[in-house]
C-alpha cells in the first residue's frame, strides 16, 4: 500500500498566515497527518500478516502532546483486539519526550505543579492537570530506588552525615520525619551524596543501620567522617567502620554552648572561644579550655562537661594541616546541600506521603550534581597529606 502525504500543507498552511505551533498551528497538524499516515501503514501491515483475516474496526480518537501544541489523533482499530500500534502506543499521550524533561526540570528546582503546568502551556501551549504531572514525577520513584541501591566505591577520605526535618502526612496525620544525607568526598575529591533515608527521629540507632547500608553497597573503609553533636554518634560510625576518625562538627559544639550561657554573655564568651578553636595545636587549644573554665566554669559548668566529654573527637582535625582542618572541622559542606533542599521544599508546608518528599530531594541533588564536576580545592595537596597519615590504608587504592 502506497501512502501519500500532502508536502505541500506545510507551505500553504504558512502561506495562509497560520502559526507554526499551538493548538491549530502549521507544524501541529502536519505532526497529525504524518502520525496518522503512519498508523495506516502499521496496521494494512498487520492485516496482511494476519491469518485471521480480521478486519480493521474504525477509529478511537485520543488527545495527543508535542512541543509544538496539540491534535486530535484518530488510531484505528483491528477487530479481534490484538492490534498494538507501535508507533503511537495505547498508553501514551504526547510525542516526544521533550515536554517530559521540561517538567522534571522543572520540578527539580523547586516549581510546584501549578507552576509546571503554567510553565508548560506558555512554552509548549499544551495544557496538563496536575494528575498528569504528577505520573511524570512518579518516574522518578523507580530511578531513585535504583540510584540508592547503586554500589559505591570502596574507600571515601571523607564523608559528611547530617539530618533535616520535614512534616510528611502519615495514618491521617502529619509528623515529623528525619531526612538522613550523607555526602561523600572520593579519592578524586569529587562530592557525591551516597543515599537518602527517612526515619522517625534522628538517632545513633539510625544512623548505624546508614552506615550499615553503605558497607553493604560496598563501601569499607572512611578515613574521617564530620557528623554533629548527637549523642552515640562515634560509636555508631566505628561500629561498622572501626578504623574511622570521627570528628565532631565544631560548629554544633559552639551553637549548643551558647544555648546555655545568658544573652548578656553571649557575645564575649563566644570571642572567647576563638581561642580554643582557633588554636595552632591541640595543647594550646586545651589551655585556652583551662583558662576560659577559670573564669565561667562556676557559672556554665554544663558547657564546660559537654566540651571536655567530646574532646577527643572534636579535636581530631588539629594534627592536620589547614587544608585538612577546613575540610573536617564543621559540617557546613553538607549543611549547604540542606540549604538547597530548604529552597525546594521552602512552599511547602508538608508532603503528602514518603515518596512526594524523596523525588523531590532526589530531583534535587540530581541538578545539583550536574555542578560538582571539579574537585574541592587544593585536591592535590590534601589527598598527598592525607596519604602521610593513612599511608597503609591509601597506598593501594591510590595504586602507589
Amino acid at each position: 500500500m502506497k501512502i501519500e502525504l500532502d508536502v505541500d500543507y506545510l507551505a500553504e498552511q504558512i502561506k495562509a498566515g497560520k502559526s507554526l505551533t499551538g493548538k491549530d498551528g502549521a507544524l501541529t497538524g502536519l505532526i497529525k497527518q504524518v502520525t496518522e499516515l503512519a498508523l495506516q501503514a502499521e496496521i494494512e501491515t498487520h492485516l496482511s500478516e494476519d491469518l485471521q483475516r480480521n478486519r480493521k474496526n474504525g477509529y478511537a480518537s485520543k488527545t495527543m502532546r508535542t512541543e509544538h501544541g496539540e491534535f486530535e489523533l484518530d488510531v484505528p482499530r483491528y477487530r479481534n483486539g490484538s492490534f498494538e500500534p507501535q508507533i503511537v502506543k495505547k498508553s501514551q499521550t504526547h510525542m516526544s519526550d521533550e515536554i517530559e524533561r521540561k517538567m522534571l526540570s522543572l520540578f527539580s528546582l523547586g516549581n510546584s505543579y501549578s507552576q509546571i503546568i503554567d510553565h508548560i502551556e506558555e512554552i509548549y501551549g499544551v495544557h496538563f492537570s496536575k494528575p498528569a504531572i504528577k505520573a511524570v514525577t512518579d518516574k522518578l520513584i523507580p530511578m531513585l530506588e535504583e540510584w540508592r541501591r547503586r554500589p559505591l566505591e570502596a574507600i571515601y577520605p571523607f564523608i559528611y552525615l547530617d539530618a533535616i526535618h520535614y512534616k510528611v502526612r502519615e495514618d491521617g496525620r502529619y509528623v515529623s520525619k528525619a531526612f538522613y544525607t550523607v555526602l561523600g568526598v572520593n579519592l578524586d575529591g569529587k562530592k557525591e551524596i551516597l543515599g537518602l533515608y527517612l526515619n522517625e527521629s534522628e538517632g545513633a540507632k539510625f544512623w548505624l543501620q546508614v552506615l550499615t547500608d553503605l558497607n553493604n553497597r560496598g563501601v569499607k573503609d572512611i578515613l574521617i567522617a564530620s557528623v554533629d553533636g548527637l549523642t552515640g554518634f562515634p560509636d555508631a560510625v566505628n561500629a561498622v567502620f572501626p578504623e574511622t576518625e570521627v570528628q565532631l562538627c565544631v560548629v554544633h559544639q559552639i551553637r549548643n554552648s551558647l544555648k546555655y550561657v545568658a544573652s548578656k554573655d553571649q557575645k564575649q564568651f563566644a570571642g572567647e572561644l576563638k581561642s580554643v578553636y582557633q588554636a595552632f595545636t591541640k595543647d594550646e587549644a586545651a589551655a585556652a579550655l583551662d583558662k576560659m573554665q577559670e573564669k565561667w566554669g562556676k557559672k556554665y559548668p554544663i558547657v564546660f562537661d559537654s566540651w571536655r566529654n567530646k574532646w577527643d573527637n572534636l579535636t581530631h582535625y588539629f594534627k592536620y594541616s589547614e587544608d585538612i582542618r577546613r575540610i573536617i572541622y564543621t559540617t557546613n559542606i553538607i549543611e549547604s546541600v540542606h540549604r538547597q533542599f530548604r529552597t525546594l521544599t521552602k512552599t511547602k508546608g508538608a508532603f503528602p506521603n514518603d515518596d512526594s518528599l524523596l523525588k523531590l530531594l532526589y530531583a534535587g541533588i540530581k541538578n545539583a550534581e550536574k555542578k560538582w564536576t571539579m574537585p574541592i580545592r587544593n585536591w592535590s595537596l590534601t589527598i598527598s597529606q592525607l596519604n602521610i597519615h593513612f599511608k597503609e590504608r591509601l597506598d593501594g587504592a591510590l595504586g602507589l
